[in-house]
């Protein structure tokens, strides 16, 4: 893994995780699942106008395109906008170590359902990550966590969960900011639909609404996908998936300076926990001996 490899993941992981303490300030002056619609045609159509500026094309290969269609349905219309909804009443960093579990998820679904092998550090990072779960879900049960807050996140992981085992080698093919412009529009079709059928749409105007709104649609929504297909063409799933491990940890960092979130000691120490457990996992899942100078010079920077 080569230093810029290094750089993009380690900005795919900021970004991403700061997503939801943007998330959360956006829910408390418009309606989520509208908001999100809106972020997502803003950014879809940005995305596209990108895409064709740096001459790339809408003929995407069959596997690019079942993956744009259903990562449009998993990850943008059901894991984010669950989670949308959910930081009406959970803090957005419980909502980002549930999300971060992600990589556990795989990990563990392709055990249990393709007999993929792993490695005894891997089943130590699988039962780390449960136990680092179960603490923090813990402590925020017995302080009143909104159990239906909670019950939206973990629906959203594992859509997400379930779109990554489907798509696992569809990203070759180029055309990479179409595909990230089109499975946006893709998800705020499906919203557009659903705002108005299960939430009262309103809009507060503020200055907090108009950055963090700009903001996520412009950093998480655009660079951070981009950045994250570049990756995976780069060095591949299973060594980009690394970088999940600086999500519970980036995660909890920035909700707690901008929105001065409170952790308690057990807190910390279930993120440590997790964060090791899903470093575990991914270390478990790189090849025994892996030969990263050819393969590296073989994909297009």
């Amino acid at each position: 893994m080569d230093a810029r490899a290094i750089a993009m993941g380690l900005a795919f992981a900021l970004m991403w995780s700061s997503a939801f303490t943007s998330a959360r300030i956006i829910v408390q002056d418009a309606s989520p699942l509208f908001s999100l619609a809106v972020r997502f045609l803003i950014s879809g159509l940005i995305g596209v106008a990108i895409a064709r500026a740096m001459g790339q094309t809408w003929r995407l290969t069959p596997g690019q395109w079942r993956a744009t269609v259903i990562f449009g349905i998993c990850q943008n219309a059901l894991y984010l906008g669950l989670n949308f909804v959910a930081m009406q009443w959970i803090e957005a960093s419980l909502a980002a170590i549930i999300a971060s579990t992600m990589p556990l998820l795989v990990a563990l679904a392709g055990w249990m359902m393709f007999g993929e092998r792993l490695r005894p550090l891997g089943y130590a990072g699988l039962l780390a990550g449960i136990l680092g779960v179960a603490l923090i879900m813990g402590t925020r049960l017995s302080a009143g966590v909104d159990l239906m807050g909670v019950f939206l996140c973990v629906i959203g992981v594992l859509a997400l969960t379930t779109a990554t085992l489907a798509l696992r080698g569809a990203t070759s093919g180029g055309n990479f900011m179409m595909v990230v412009g089109l499975q946006m529009l893709i998800g705020s079709a499906i919203l557009f639909v659903a705002a108005p059928l299960s939430e009262d749409i309103f809009v507060n105007p503020t200055w907090r609404l108009a950055a963090a709104f700009t903001y996520t649609t412009i950093v998480p929504g655009l660079m951070a996908t981009f950045i994250w297909v570049l990756l995976l063409n780069r060095i591949g799933a299973v060594r980009a998936a690394t970088f999940h491990f600086l999500n519970p940890v980036f995660g909890v960092a920035v909700a707690s300076v901008l929105l001065g979130e409170k952790l308690g000691p057990l807190d910390v120490l279930g993120v440590a926990i997790v964060t090791g457990g899903i470093l575990a996992v991914q270390l478990s899942r790189q090849p025994a001996q892996p030969q990263t100078g050819p393969s590296r010079a073989a994909k297009p920077g």
